[in-house]
């Protein structure tokens, strides 16, 4: 099934062009099915590219995705159009009344501040409370997960001397449930980040953890009572992203250093390759396979 995503939606044509099974608005209505619908908290500050990430790896079940975009109302990206926000992205205010089978909060390039911090830090608490009686299950995404795990569960990050940075290793660690079928022991994932969260502390809470990596800790990790899915890293990024972020931080005189098994020979001029991405489609797959066959069909019933 394809997914349905906002008429007019630029990253329609970016998405046809792969390949991606699209579908309409106008034409999904007059389709006897009840799609999934994925509430998708956008904080990332490239939202554009943010949408076909996410577009693409949904785009890949025979599932039929619907795909609402959301954005926060106290806090004005400075990289997106004001119009553009206001023509393809709600707020709380526009979607309180609605249900969801799942709320996905993507990460942010704010980690380093407290939480408490943020300037929009209120605005989500309030986004996230709401979740509990109107999304059926949440996936939280780099600083996304840690938001919610903070919350929710009052796990604590913490700063790390540098940044992890690269593509790192991780090994399944549990097979519990559908999420991890077909992963291979080891698998890459994409890491962008200045903090961490440690293992003992998802232990004393009773988390399930998925994939963790020896040099820089926990990589995915699951409630199992709510199905809630934390991803601390970025099986998302395309080929470039991190190749993106460090010309950037070099741009800005960063003392930045080359992402780790990234770039072919550690050569920067050379294209690095996407040898991530099947590990990203199988997980998007799996949790939405789990997500259909979990959630609600009258999701109203979430706040009896």
């Amino acid at each position: 099934m394809p997914i349905r995503v906002p008429d007019s939606l630029p990253a329609l044509d970016d998405l046809a062009a792969e390949g991606v099974d699209l579908i309409a608005s106008g034409q999904a209505l007059k389709q006897d099915i009840r799609p999934l619908r994925l509430l998708l908290l956008n904080l990332m500050p490239t939202k554009k590219v943010t949408e076909i990430q996410f577009a693409r790896l949904f785009g890949c079940s025979p599932l039929q995705v619907e795909l609402i975009l959301m954005t926060t109302e106290s806090y004005t990206p400075k990289n997106t159009e004001p119009a553009y926000l206001r023509r393809f992205y709600r707020q709380l205010s526009d979607v309180e009344n609605d249900y969801f089978d799942a709320l996905i909060i993507t990460g942010a390039p704010i980690e380093t501040k407290p939480f408490e911090e943020v300037s929009y830090w209120p605005e989500l608490v309030g986004i996230m409370n709401w979740s509990k009686k109107h999304c059926f299950r949440r996936l939280g995404i780099c600083w996304g997960a840690q938001a919610l795990l903070y919350h929710f569960y009052g796990l604590p990050k913490y700063q790390m001397e540098k940044k992890f940075f690269g593509i790192y290793e991780h090994s399944i660690t549990s097979h519990s449930g559908r999420l991890m079928h077909g992963f291979t022991t080891t698998f890459p994932m994409p890491v962008s980040r200045y903090t961490m969260n440690k293992k003992n502390d998802f232990l004393k809470i009773g988390l399930n953890i998925l994939a963790e990596s020896n040099e820089i800790g926990v990589g995915m990790a699951r409630d199992k009572s709510t199905g809630d899915l934390f991803v601390l890293n970025h099986l998302e990024y395309d080929a470039e992203t991190l190749n993106s972020e460090y010309k950037r931080d070099k741009n800005d005189g960063l003392d930045t250093f080359l992402p780790r098994n990234y770039y072919p020979q550690n050569n920067p001029e050379l294209t690095p390759q996407n040898y991530w991405r099947p590990f990203a489609y199988l997980l998007c797959a799996n949790w939405l396979n789990d997500l259909y066959q979990d959630t609600l069909f009258d999701l109203s019933k979430l706040e009896n």
